[in-house]
């Protein structure tokens, strides 16, 4: 079993922790990774951020593995940051127009990935909301808060061209998440995993994202700071799961 078959299609609903290696230090990393391995609710490491531009992921990563079990996926902010993980996220960022990040970045990184002998998943990422690092970053406009038929219509392009994955995100340090209205439209359009990211910083903000539609939803800036969020995630999860047992 590939790590996309493995932590995207299974129908519990699931969350996945995102560590930017520009914000942890080794010691800080390993004190996370011990809660994330107890717990079940957590399908994967993201690993990756916007600003990372040395070899801090590859050794973050080789760190990771000695401490965790748990799948680690790349989440690249650019192709200077490819390295060895269990899979990558190989991202278009479909709400943005920048060639460079639709397909120029990922003709130089392809045949590393290739050579490297790892899991591409084709993932499009869409930025929803407002400006963040990432959208400073990559020079692109998020789409609208407000405008459900645009993100629907964008993530249905998205799947059109065989992206495995959708991946919509309001943004690292985002001050709320994106709205159950915008989550509904997409998940109801589409036919592969939602993942949901940004600004969920409890267990509504999870609980709403999940029964609105997301199948993973993924938290990074609030378990740097508060790791105990993670537990409160898992909570959600875990009753969203039950719920749709019981249904």
């Amino acid at each position: 079993m590939n790590v996309y078959q493995q932590v995207f299609l299974p129908k519990n609903k699931s969350f996945a922790v995102l560590i930017d290696p520009d914000k942890v230090t080794p010691n800080q990393a390993k004190a996370l990774i011990e809660q994330v391995n107890s717990i079940n609710e957590i399908s994967a490491l993201l690993v990756g951020g916007s600003l990372v531009g040395d070899d801090s992921t590859e050794k973050l990563i080789q760190f990771i593995k000695t401490v965790c079990h748990k799948p680690i996926i790349l989440f690249p902010g650019n192709v200077n940051q490819v390295c060895k993980a269990d899979a990558i996220l190989f991202l278009s960022l479909i709400s943005g127009r920048n060639p460079e990040y639709l397909i120029g970045q990922h003709v130089i990184g392809a045949p590393l990935i290739k050579n490297l002998g790892m899991e591409a998943i084709a993932t499009g990422y869409m930025l929803v909301g407002e400006s963040s690092s990432t959208s400073y970053v990559s020079n692109t406009t998020p789409l609208p808060a407000t405008k459900p038929d645009l993100a629907q219509a964008t993530a249905i392009a998205g799947e059109m061209l065989g992206n495995a994955l959708i991946y919509m995100d309001a943004g690292s340090g985002a001050h709320k998440p994106i709205s159950e209205e915008i989550i509904k439209a997409v998940a109801q359009a589409i036919s592969v995993p939602l993942i949901v990211g940004g600004g969920i910083r409890s267990y509504e903000d999870a609980k709403k994202a999940l029964i609105a539609g997301g199948h993973c939803v993924v938290i990074g800036n609030a378990a740097e700071s508060n790791s105990a969020i993670l537990y409160e995630i898992a909570s959600a999860v875990s009753d969203v799961n039950q719920a749709l047992v019981l249904n």
